[in-house]
């Protein structure tokens, strides 16, 4: 009887922790989350807009917050072909403003984004999309030679070109990054990487065109943070939580 009560004793201990452990893993899977970024603003009242949620749970309100989504664009990529967003639908996709001149963090950008590709590699639902600010002269044999460079994997790996009236208004009002041409202002300038002020930020858009998140692309613990809430993403989309 004691050796019974022994054995019983000694197989609850065993399997608690892993009790334990699987609790906890379902609890992590179901409430972690990554948020939609950018609420959208009603220009009259100046508030947040809202939008009435048509199957709210338990624990959401009954009115959710209207967010920002990525306007739909056209240009041209690095094979001299028209590239639409509209080939991104479904996808989840990094993008990232730069120019081939740029010897300052563009360099170190796609360089991270190149390790980002290879952990992705065999993910057909991630993508990268790289935007031109230097249009007029990154034409698509440059951007090419650029995606040689850096070991840019064709179809996973898009290069973007066109005119400035194009990507400029994109790059601030559609994926929040600032860009601006400083040499309309300063005609001394002569220097590249003096010319064109842009942002370092990598951002993370989801399959509805959503923005998930802002990453700095010259820091490789942050642009670690972005491969771990990438996953994440598509455990969300898995999941459907």
């Amino acid at each position: 009887m004691q050796k019974n009560i022994k054995a019983g004793i000694l197989i609850a201990v065993l399997a608690i922790p892993a009790l334990f452990y699987l609790f906890l893993k379902g609890v992590g899977e179901n409430h972690y989350k990554l948020p939609k970024m950018i609420p959208v603003i009603d220009s009259t009242s100046g508030e947040v807009k809202l939008t009435k949620n048509p199957n709210p749970k338990w624990d959401e309100p009954e009115m959710d917050t209207v967010f920002h989504t990525i306007p739909a664009w056209t240009l041209t990529d690095e094979n001299a072909r028209p590239f639409s967003s509209s080939s991104l639908k479904g996808k989840i996709y990094v993008a990232d403003f730069f120019f081939t001149r740029c010897e300052s963090i563009c360099p170190k950008m796609s360089s991270e984004l190149t390790r980002l590709q290879d952990v992705f590699v065999n993910n057909e639902d991630i993508q990268i999309v790289s935007f031109s600010v230097d249009p007029s002269n990154d034409t698509p044999e440059k951007l090419k030679q650029y995606a040689k460079e850096y070991d840019a994997v064709a179809g996973k790996w898009h290069f973007m070109t066109g005119t400035r009236e194009q990507i400029y208004p994109l790059a601030i009002k559609g994926y929040y990054i600032p860009v601006a041409d400083a040499s309309e202002y300063d005609k001394a300038i002569k220097s590249p990487n003096e010319t064109f002020i842009h942002s370092e930020k990598l951002i993370l858009v989801d399959k509805e065109g959503y923005i998930r998140g802002f990453y700095d692309g010259t820091d490789k613990k942050d642009v670690d943070r972005l491969i771990l809430e990438i996953r994440v993403l598509r455990k969300i989309y898995e999941t459907g939580n």
